[in-house]
């Protein structure tokens, strides 16, 4: 098994965290999920229809993390978070990329939901999953770079393996390494929010949506959640 840590110093920065690890084993991506695409489908309807809009950065969803990113020395209009990039992109373009199944269905929670997502194909994973800040050692290889090698400043917060960095700057951007795939059957799913305190129904909301989307393409799915006082998970 897998084991997702929230290291103590993040903990203590942001005590409000609360992150929801929805994983799905035995995963079917090369059949057709209907269900997802009704999803996605909806959401571009409705923002067509102007009767909703995704969250932006005035939003207080959005706007705590871009006070977190600034605290560890990221500037968020530049490098944004996940789910903000994705709202801004579904705002211009008014349509959601479409990627692959398991990865369509986390983005259209994430930016129904206003939280940032983001997945990891299991068995491209080595040793456990660390949130936690950087050291300055670590190499990162970005999604769809195979060949090239980042180094995030020490400081920055990241998920990390015991080989590298799985994503930068908390939930800006996942590597190839570990990037989720039509082929990817072993998969660890995450959702995040920094204000369990104001956004936490939210959070179990959108994980079980997530859930219900992987469901029927799964042999198994369940949820795992980490915060300050339960601050690992084994998946």
């Amino acid at each position: 098994m897998t084991a997702f840590r929230l290291a103590p110093a993040v903990a203590d920065a942001f005590p409000a965290t609360l992150i929801a690890v929805v994983t799905a084993t035995g995963l079917r991506g090369h059949e057709p999920w209907p269900h997802t695409v009704a999803a996605l489908e909806e959401l571009e309807q409705r923002l067509a229809d102007g009767t909703w809009q995704p969250a932006d950065e005035t939003d207080p969803r959005i706007e705590a993390w871009h006070t977190a990113y600034r605290s560890f020395g990221t500037n968020p209009r530049r490098i944004r978070p996940s789910v903000d990039a994705l709202g801004r992109r579904l705002a211009k373009k008014g349509s959601l990329p479409r990627i692959n199944p398991a990865v369509d269905s986390y983005n259209a929670v994430s930016v129904r939901h206003g939280l940032p997502a983001g997945a990891f194909d299991l068995d491209h994973v080595t040793g456990d999953v660390d949130i936690r800040y950087a050291d300055g050692a670590e190499s990162f290889t970005p999604l769809g770079e195979p060949d090239t090698i980042e180094n995030p400043k020490p400081g920055e917060i990241i998920y990390a393996d015991t080989t590298d960095v799985l994503t930068r700057h908390w939930n800006h951007r996942d590597a190839h390494r570990t990037r989720v795939t039509e082929d990817s059957t072993h998969v660890a799913f995450v959702l995040e929010t920094l204000h369990a305190d104001r956004d936490g129904d939210l959070l179990t909301t959108a994980a079980d949506e997530l859930q219900d989307l992987l469901a029927p393409h799964a042999k198994q799915t369940a949820v795992h959640y980490l915060s300050p006082a339960q601050p690992q998970a084994a998946v």
